[in-house]
């Protein structure tokens, strides 16, 4: 084949970057060795939710592309989702400073350059970290992600699926591990081990291997990552009042710790958005762009059950407008069924010191198109800031290859100062949501009768209602009209939602009726409520809309309310339970 010149693949560059919506700007392609600025390598803002990978060796620059992309996703009014692995990306709430060799770069690839700070929420997972703290409920996790965290094998995994059923249809609430420890102690304890039996499937010693697990886990300090409230998913598609999208930078201090927790609970969030959503089809630009850092962490030693549901969410989550960027070293870290939904690509430079590094390089460029580069050599040579892009253009058909010199972002490459970080977190709307941890009545306490002392006088015609432990840091609830109201009063106005609105008899227990036991046994969990039918989905729709009409205060009682009318749960493709019908 005749060798092209410069101009010619010069050319096949600007033709195959011309697009005519809206662009993510990447860099200035690198033909013949030289930046040419008349070359722009762009990626269809459209064309996000295709789905990506940015890939290289540890220090070519992959935190920078992505502080890069995630400024103009905000600027185009899309909410970016960032895992920050090493406190650099706080930076995008502060302005970068301009410097001489910063303009000279810019000017050399034609970036019209200036200093900008971005709107940023910064979150930690359980109050690990400086930023507002996200948990996620037992039940909500589903018992493959939390399988993964237990480092439970495919056997282990299946009786746990049984041990979630067996809560779900006894209406016990799995809020935090405690829940799920008491739940296991009383299918091996005499009171439950007919329970047990009719479980089919679960064994008294698995069950025995399963809390061992939870008992170590505790023991390692990760049980404040669940519990409630519970984060939901959709504060991650925040705008802010000037139209920028929100990015939401979840710190991970101590990742090195705790790889596996870190990486599933990221996992939880992909799930739950995938639940929550509605489909959209194709739409102008993204609901919002997921990236997923230390993506190897996700798959390595990974269950069959958890591949397939992690294939299955990316092949499927495009179509509710939610974009994946997989952040790694190497295109093999990633299984081939996900690798091969990933449309756009931004690779940067490899390494080749070993056998295994050179057999790495080589499937690499096996993954990329035909091109004008010896792409070996080019991801071995490229330096940093630069790397070999390929993306998916308007028409859906793959961009030519181009060596690409990246822009550089508009706010501060390295971490925000602390003070500014804190006095964000301090101002943020959230931290009155999420900010206290709160311990309300779930199976622990059903299981063992250790519930809270009385709230005071009961509602006219009930009998007292057990308070929440923990209620006292809560804010006071507050009725429609104003003025505290307490549990029992809140109870019975879900009954009387239930009645009188809904028309059929009120299907809430009454907590203090649960049965106390001898000192050192358990007693049976409840009967579970008839199913609703049909109905399910509107009710619980219904619920949803009281809790938003009845103030913050009452929320939780619509939630409760949903959760009685529906006591059946459909988990999702994770065995997460949609909040919709929790």
């Amino acid at each position: 084949m005749a060798t092209k010149t410069t101009a010619e693949k010069l050319a096949t560059i600007q033709l195959g970057y011309t697009l005519t919506g809206a662009t993510i700007e990447l860099g200035a392609a690198i033909v013949d060795g030289e930046v040419r600025k008349e070359a722009q390598v762009r990626l269809p803002l459209s064309m996000m939710n295709r789905h990506g990978l940015v890939a290289g060796a540890t220090g070519t620059g992959k935190t920078v592309t992505l502080h890069m992309i995630a400024e103009q996703l905000s600027s185009a009014g899309v909410p970016v989702f960032l895992a920050d692995i090493k406190g650099d990306l706080s930076g995008l709430a502060t302005a970068a400073t301009a410097g001489e060799k910063l303009l000279a770069r810019t000017e050399s690839l034609g970036q019209q350059w200036q200093a900008k700070n971005f709107p940023v929420e910064f979150l930690c997972l359980g109050g690990d970290g400086n930023g507002i703290p996200i948990r996620a409920t037992i039940t909500s996790f589903g018992p493959i992600l939390l399988s993964r965290i237990l480092e439970l094998n495919e056997t282990q995994e299946s009786s746990l699926q049984l041990i979630f059923h067996f809560a779900d249809k006894n209406d016990l609430e799995l809020v935090d591990l405690k829940d799920l420890r008491a739940v296991i102690q009383f299918l091996i304890s005499d009171e439950g081990k007919s329970q047990l039996t009719e479980l089919g499937g679960l064994s008294k010693a698995t069950a025995g291997v399963i809390l061992r697990e939870l008992v170590t886990l505790e023991a390692q300090g990760m049980e404040k990552f669940f519990g409630e409230p519970e984060f939901d998913t959709a504060e991650l598609l925040r705008t802010a009042p000037d139209g920028r999208g929100v990015i939401s930078c979840l710190e991970l201090p101590t990742l090195q710790s705790k790889p596996m927790l870190f990486s599933t609970f990221l996992m939880w969030l992909l799930a739950d958005l995938f639940e929550e959503l509605p489909e959209a089809g194709d739409l102008d630009k993204p609901k919002l762009v997921f990236f997923l850092d230390e993506a190897h962490l996700l798959f390595n030693d990974a269950s069959k059950a958890f591949l397939e549901a992690i294939t299955t969410t990316v092949r499927l989550i495009r179509s509710k407008g939610v974009g994946i960027f997989f952040v790694t070293q190497t295109p093999k870290d990633v299984p081939s069924d996900v690798l091969g939904q990933l449309a756009n690509r931004v690779q940067h430079a490899l390494r080749a010191f070993t056998p295994e590094d050179a057999k790495a390089l080589k499937a690499t460029v096996s993954t990329f198109p035909m091109s004008d580069y010896d792409l070996e050599e080019t991801l071995t040579t490229a330096g940093i800031g630069e790397a070999v892009i390929t993306v998916m253009n308007e028409r859906g058909a793959p961009t030519p290859v181009a060596l690409t010199k990246l822009r550089a972002p508009e706010s501060l490459m390295g971490p925000s100062d602390d003070a500014l970080v804190r006095s964000t977190v301090a101002a943020s709307a959230l931290l009155v949501k999420y900010g206290t941890a709160v311990d309300n009545l779930t199976a622990y306490e059903k299981l063992t009768g250790k519930g809270a002392a009385s709230t005071g006088a009961a509602a006219p015609g009930l009998p007292p209602v057990p308070s929440s432990p923990g209620a006292e840091a809560s804010a006071p609830v507050t009725s429609p009209v104003g003025g505290p109201m307490d549990q029992a009063a809140i109870d019975a106005e879900a009954r009387r939602i239930e009645e009188e609105i809904l028309g059929r008899p009120s299907s809430r227990p009454v907590p203090s009726s649960y049965p106390s036991s001898p000192a050192g046994s358990a007693p049976l969990p409840p009967v579970p409520a008839p199913s609703p039918g049909p109905q399910e989905g509107m009710l619980g729709d219904l619920a949803g809309v009281l809790g938003g009409a009845l103030g913050g205060g009452l929320r939780n009682m619509a939630r409760s309310l949903g959760t009685q009318l529906g006591r059946e749960l459909i988990r999702g493709v994770f065995g997460t339970s949609s909040r919709r019908r929790r």
